[in-house]
């Protein structure tokens, strides 16, 4: 690791005032100097999108967590325009380290392109900045609220065990990020895999409306929707969810179908002739 103080910029999906932030933050705090910038409100479900809408103020304030007194940055955006406003506008220097996190709520198969969780690390990874997206599974507790009953200690172990690899190594140039998913009965102890992303549906998608189309309708991820028997065993749904380990994702930026390109590129032509 270098002499001078790594600058670690950290941000999430669940907002500004997520507990699971501020267990990371109290973590990351170890490693170096840490900017928390962060959505002003919950923006779980964002993935990396940048919309229009979004009014980009960005307010900063000062709150006492744990020992330390920080200055916070909370973005009207979603957590990838946090991400971009906290390196374009708000850190002196690009950061050594994008973390997002610590989510509530795992993020494992399809669900990726989600997540706002990932997209923030996402966005930092856009920069050329190496960047992990830590989440925790949860029990029954909603994943947009801030239910005290989520032990965040664990995770944050992770998290800076994770990130401290990150800052001391080069990774090879495939890889862009982390995703670390960490079970809620895992201990510093549970070992950690590396494992591929899922080509399923973490969870059964359900549709809430009690009237017609017209009426209000929305989204939520209902029961489980992978079942044991589906996934391989090297996938961070069978990692997480099926042995209670902590799956750890590299991924990369470059989503090009691992096709042979040629190949591919001559079986279309054949098929206009």
């Amino acid at each position: 690791m270098n002499q001078k103080k790594p600058q670690i910029l950290l941000s999430n999906d669940d907002g500004i005032q997520s507990p699971g932030l501020w267990a990371a933050a109290e973590a990351l705090s170890k490693l170096g100097y840490v900017t928390v910038a962060a959505p002003r409100e919950q923006a779980s479900g964002a993935g990396r999108s940048l919309p229009a809408t979004s009014d980009g103020t960005i307010k900063s304030t000062r709150l006492n967590i744990g020992n330390q007194e920080w200055i916070t940055y909370a973005v009207g955006g979603t957590p990838a325009q946090a991400v971009l406003h906290a390196v374009m506008e708000i850190m002196p220097q690009k950061p050594d380290l994008v973390v997002s996190g610590i989510n509530y709520g795992e993020n494992l198969g399809t669900s990726v392109t989600i997540s706002g969780t990932v997209g923030a690390a996402l966005e930092g990874a856009a920069f050329g900045i190496p960047a992990i997206a830590v989440s925790i599974q949860l029990k029954d507790e909603d994943y947009r609220g801030y239910s005290t009953s989520v032990d965040f200690s664990t995770a944050a172990y992770f998290t800076q065990f994770f990130a401290r690899f990150m800052l001391e190594r080069k990774f090879p140039a495939d890889v862009d990020l982390l995703k670390i998913d960490v079970p809620n009965n895992a201990t510093p102890n549970t070992p950690w895999r590396i494992a591929r992303m899922a080509r399923h549906r973490y969870y059964a998608p359900e549709i809430r409306r009690s009237g017609s189309w017209e009426e209000p309708g929305g989204y939520i991820g209902g029961s489980l929707g992978a079942r044991k028997e589906e996934v391989g065993q090297d996938t961070d749904v069978y990692i997480m969810a099926f042995e209670h380990l902590v799956s750890v994702v590299p991924i990369s930026m470059d989503m090009t179908s691992r096709v042979n390109l040629e190949e591919f590129e001559q079986m279309l032509h054949g098929w206009d002739k």
